[in-house]
């Protein structure tokens, strides 16, 4: 099967498309490479160096020709997009309406669209959590926006062009390759601080939870995802929120550091307490998590401490 990745040479993009390959699949990535990296992407992909605003994207995939494209290329950032929201709708909303006008324009049968949402700034402060898909949308920061308008953007290419689409809302997915950049990116600075000895910094008072997710669930979730005909959105989380002072705990134990964490001030755009119930998920397409948080955080702090740079 053809299938392509965009952001494929990204986090959680490259570990998609890791078992794209294994799996046999024919897949192209997109990728600008601006924060992903060429060395992610296996030997059996080909990559295409190539912004997803760029002109040339409808003709790349026309002539490719795939039957499914999975849409993780993003600006990342919470912070980055509360300082520059115009660059994070130009990427996240003008970028992505490129690669679906791409695939509406193309010759031969339309591809399925996998779009790669957030959960973590979907929701805003949640009275109820775990945050189910029934709660309405309220993002907190631009980036949650920015989503949420391709989320709504979607229904509507299905009901015009005959879409088949699934969105999956993530919660904070973390593991290695993780970019120290994206919504759970604490965990890929606070690990390789750790253990170069460096200070580790907690924004807030430490209290804020999130709901961390394993990169290797999240491949799950997506594969599954590709094979439904279901819209979503889908909630794809552990239903268990985490304080970053339990963070901090546990990776300095896996990390072997004894330095306390310095306090800075909170940052704008962060919200409290996040975590997603993925019950929907569960029963539509069988999806679970498998991997506890300490586990998970033990493989990510074993990648870094092997991949100092």
């Amino acid at each position: 099967m053809k299938s392509v990745v965009t952001g494929g040479a990204g986090f959680i993009g490259s570990h998609l498309v890791d078992r794209l390959v294994d799996a046999g699949d024919d897949v192209l990535v997109i990728d600008d490479l601006s924060s992903g990296k060429e060395i992610n992407v296996p030997s059996g992909a080909r990559l295409e160096e190539m912004d997803i605003g760029d002109d040339r994207l409808g003709s790349v995939l026309d002539s490719f020709g795939p039957a499914r494209v999975f849409h993780a290329a993003a600006q990342i950032s919470v912070s980055v997009s509360a300082r520059e929201p115009m660059t994070d709708a130009k990427t996240n909303v003008i970028g992505t309406l490129n690669v679906l006008e791409a695939i509406r324009n193309a010759s031969g049968e339309q591809a399925k669209f996998v779009f790669v949402s957030t959960g973590g700034a979907m929701y805003g402060e949640p009275e109820q959590l775990p945050a189910a898909e029934a709660l309405p949308a309220s993002p907190g920061s631009p980036y949650g926006a920015s989503k949420h308008t391709v989320e709504i953007y979607l229904p509507v290419y299905e009901r015009l062009f005959g879409l088949n689409h699934t969105t999956l809302r993530l919660a904070n997915v973390y593991g290695p390759r993780q970019d120290p950049h994206g919504e759970a990116g604490v965990v890929a600075i606070f690990s390789r601080a750790m253990l170069a000895g460096r200070d580790v910094t907690i924004f807030g008072d430490g209290k804020d939870e999130r709901d961390y997710v394993y990169v290797g669930d999240v491949v799950e979730a997506l594969v599954l995802a590709a094979e439904s005909n279901e819209g979503g959105p889908y909630n794809v989380g552990t239903g268990i929120g985490t304080n970053v002072n339990d963070l901090f705990g546990v990776l300095a134990e896996l990390c072997d550091y004894g330095q306390p964490a310095i306090y800075g001030p909170p940052r704008a755009g962060d919200i409290g307490k996040i975590s997603l119930d993925s019950a929907l998920l569960s029963r539509d397409m069988g999806w679970r998590p498998e991997t506890g948080l300490v586990d998970g955080l033990a493989t990510t702090v074993s990648w870094f401490r092997a991949n100092p740079d």
